[in-house]
């Protein structure tokens, strides 16, 4: 999962987009990147870390111009090479960057057909440089000195021809404009608005609205699934349906985990949903245990807190905070390596005692997916005094892997892949175990915009959207996820400090 961002203004957009950059760092620490243009020049910074450590005052100083995309990254594959760091670029034509959130499930057939059909040169295993190629060889292939609004559509209508899967992109062409475009299955998020000047209008597009927020944008709306938009030097916005075949199915593991509470997606309140999720899995555990003996609702923080508050309110509990968070260590179920996420897990969370002690605990988590951390939350408590620890997943059962982007671990790693609800409970040692229902789930998404007929469920059901999955596909996912292949990949990595480069003007 990665953050993507673009901004088309009338000054200097450089502080813009690392507030925005920043704001969606919850999309992932491993690496952050910038391109701006000023007058057909291209200056770059990108490297491995959080946007606060990879731009500093004297890499700021150097982005100049009015127009500008970042991207901020966590790994797919488990990698973490600096020479993956988004965005990517071409120069040929024109002058292209690329930031891409998602992964494309046809990539190494596109890798290849790119060398021997398109003779284009790809340099990392990176799907998103793999997306940046295609869309150059459609945009190249028209044979335009001056690409125009309808060419740039026309190159995108060939990129939906030919990549499958779930992504969201943002590219600059240099001179001319910045497009952006979402998968024809709209799995992953983008949006776009737009702020009123003395000189004219000025637009920002989004992996999240949140973004927008921060920087003064007013959210016009999603961008349809297999639609682009385009604005253009001056300031004009173009869009344009390219796709032949959309229907908007996005990501539901979106509104559990991934986005901010305050982002709307696809009109659809991530905050109001967690609150709906939390009262559906209050009136499962009424129905289950009319008589229960909880005491205390406690979040596993942050992302179950919301969720947590309207659980509590419901049974009629009192809700407290129980677990205090270290904010300086990262989302632990996309490291490698159990030993490292147990470390992680002990250095992220701290119990207070005094709520713990002699009391039934239910604690609220968002989701369970290896169960690595959800064990040691409840043997803290267990340390801390409790009674009885009670475990409610916001979210249904996690059974199968991610393909659109959410790096989450191979099948076998995943807890509750071929394990009972009483197995899992088992394993992870609770008194008692309770999932919310995918319908319930799913009800607490559309409620908030019933135009969406569809979500994608694939994690919890096993039912991908786009068709294209079988289980050679699958077999090829979990051998590149498993903790064995991540570590030894891992063992090799550059551990670098960036890399700044000046695309035209040789900015150092």
């Amino acid at each position: 999962m990665c953050g993507i961002a673009g901004i088309v203004a009338k000054k200097n957009i450089n502080q813009e987009l690392y507030d925005a950059l920043t704001v969606l760092q919850h999309r992932g620490q491993d690496a952050a990147g910038m391109v701006t243009c000023r007058e057909g020049k291209l200056s770059q910074r990108k490297g491995n870390g959080l946007v606060r450590d990879v731009f500093r005052s004297r890499h700021m100083k150097q982005l100049e111009g009015n127009m500008g995309i970042g991207h901020i990254r966590y790994p797919t594959a488990g990698s973490a090479s600096p020479a993956l760091a988004q965005p990517f670029y071409v120069n040929s034509p024109y002058g292209i960057s690329l930031a891409h959130n998602g992964n494309l499930t046809n990539a190494e057939e596109l890798s290849k057909e790119l060398f021997q059909s398109d003779l284009r040169h790809v340099n990392t295993d990176s799907d998103s440089e793999v997306l940046l190629n295609v869309f150059a060889h459609e945009l190249q292939k028209l044979g335009k000195l001056t690409p125009t609004e309808k060419d740039v559509f026309e190159a995108i209508r060939g990129v939906y021809r030919r990549c499958h899967g779930g992504y969201a992109v943002i590219a600059m062409i240099a001179n001319y404009g910045i497009v952006a475009f979402r998968d024809s299955k709209g799995i992953r998020p983008v949006v776009f608005g737009e702020r009123e000047t003395a000189n004219g209008k000025e637009y920002m597009v989004a992996s999240e609205s949140v973004a927008l927020d921060v920087v003064g944008f007013k959210l016009i709306r999603d961008i349809a699934p297999g639609e682009a938009v385009y604005i253009n030097t001056q300031g004009e916005l173009y869009t344009q349906q390219c796709s032949d075949q959309s229907e908007l199915s996005p990501c539901i593991f979106e509104h559990v985990y991934f986005a901010r509470p305050d982002s709307i997606i696809d009109k659809v309140s991530v905050y109001k949903t967690r609150l709906r999720m939390g009262e559906k899995l209050a009136e499962k555990i009424l129905r289950e245990r009319p008589d229960h003996d909880i005491d205390v609702v406690i979040p596993i923080p942050d992302t179950s807190r919301v969720s947590g508050q309207a659980m509590a309110y419901l049974l009629g509990v009192k809700f407290r905070e129980g677990l205090i968070k270290n904010r300086y260590i990262g989302r632990t179920f996309i490291m490698p390596g159990q030993s490292l996420r147990k470390k992680s897990v002990r250095q992220k969370l701290n119990p207070i005692g005094l709520e713990f002690k002699d009391k039934n605990v239910l604690l609220v988590d968002d989701s369970i997916v290896r169960g690595t951390t959800c064990r040691q939350i409840i043997q803290m408590a267990r340390d801390a005094g409790a009674k009885k620890v009670y475990f409610a997943s916001a979210a249904p059962a996690v059974r199968y892997p991610n393909v659109y982007g959410i790096d989450m671990p191979s099948a076998s790693e995943l807890i509750a892949h071929g394990r009972t609800e009483q197995e899992v409970q088992e394993l992870i040692g609770a008194d008692w175990l309770v999932y919310q229902d995918l319908d319930d789930l799913i009800a607490c998404s559309s409620e908030g915009n019933p135009a969406i007929k569809r979500f994608d469920c694939a994690v919890f059901n096993g039912e991908y959207v786009t068709g294209d999955i079988d289980s050679a596909y699958l077999e090829k996912i979990d051998a590149q996820r498993n903790d064995a292949n991540k570590l030894g990949n891992d063992s090799h990595l550059e551990t670098g400090d960036g890399v700044f480069i000046g695309l035209h003007n040789d900015v150092s």
